[in-house]
């Protein structure tokens, strides 16, 4: 599907990762459409802690790149593609895809299974996408126990759950890189699925944690009100990491327009 959706809705390279030129209706248009075609997916949202990752880390690259679908969750990837001149129309984030396309989903027959999260959050979170859109299916919820991931056990009573339920639509909330990891592992149990890593979306929903006010999320500065929550987890992934590669990505985005620049009016 890569090659083929690519090439109708097109794609904007940053620091050479291909991510999709689509918005967040484009993009539940685009799932629910090729489950319609008996096609499944796998599903990233960018954010600048996964998009650095993809950079520094080999192995963390040649696993994204079996992905069906990158889109930008983070401001910065945005500001970034309109700064070197190839605009994104606006950003898809995790947490807000999860609402859009169960909605979706309960439009059009989908189930959903939600996998991962804090004890707990599955569950509460399930509850509350049946409140908001009470025609949504629920195929399952599950929580894995720590070091699940190394216990073949714990991997089969996943598979045995997933292939019980059979799902259109799995979100999985473990944070990055565990949750693509473990798609990584399972999709080929569905592969006429979707699969969809939504880091800490079942906080959100659940409301275990509280989503940024809505002009922080326009302004890019999400990442303040989610560190100002958790310091201690946060402070090295946002501070360390997180600042200095966003700082990196704008301006190789800006020297890349001015290259772009110089080339135009040499032809010229």
């Amino acid at each position: 599907m890569d090659n083929d959706d690519g090439a109708s809705v097109g794609w904007i390279e940053l620091l050479g990762v291909k991510i999709r030129n689509l918005d967040e209706p484009m993009c539940v248009r685009q799932v629910i459409r090729s489950l319609a075609d008996g096609v499944g997916g796998w599903i990233i949202t960018y954010n600048v802690d996964i998009m650095r990752r993809h950079i520094v880390d080999a192995d963390f690259r040649n696993l994204a790149l079996q992905a069906s679908m990158i889109v930008a969750d983070g401001m910065p990837l945005v500001w970034a593609s309109r700064i070197q001149g190839t605009p994104l129309p606006s950003r898809v984030a995790g947490a807000n895809l999860i609402s859009s396309l169960s909605a979706s989903a309960a439009n059009n027959g989908r189930s959903i299974f939600l996998l991962g999260g804090d004890i707990g959050t599955a569950e509460e979170a399930s509850r509350v996408l049946q409140s908001r859109w009470p025609g949504v299916l629920i195929a399952g919820t599950w929580f894995p126990p720590p070091g699940f991931e190394s216990d073949a056990v714990e991997m089969d009573n996943i598979r045995v759950a997933l292939e019980r339920t059979q799902p259109s639509i799995i979100y999985v909330a473990l944070g990055s890189p565990k949750q693509e990891k473990l798609i990584l592992k399972l999709r080929n149990t569905l592969p006429q699925s979707w699969w969809v890593g939504v880091g800490i979306s079942f906080s959100f929903l659940s409301g275990s944690l509280r989503r940024a006010p809505d002009w922080m999320q326009r302004s890019g500065l999400e990442w303040m009100h989610r560190l100002w929550q958790e310091p201690r987890r946060l402070g090295r992934r946002y501070l360390k990491d997180g600042l200095p590669f966003a700082f990196y990505l704008l301006w190789t985005s800006l020297l890349k327009r001015r290259a772009f620049g110089h080339v135009d009016s040499v032809k010229k």
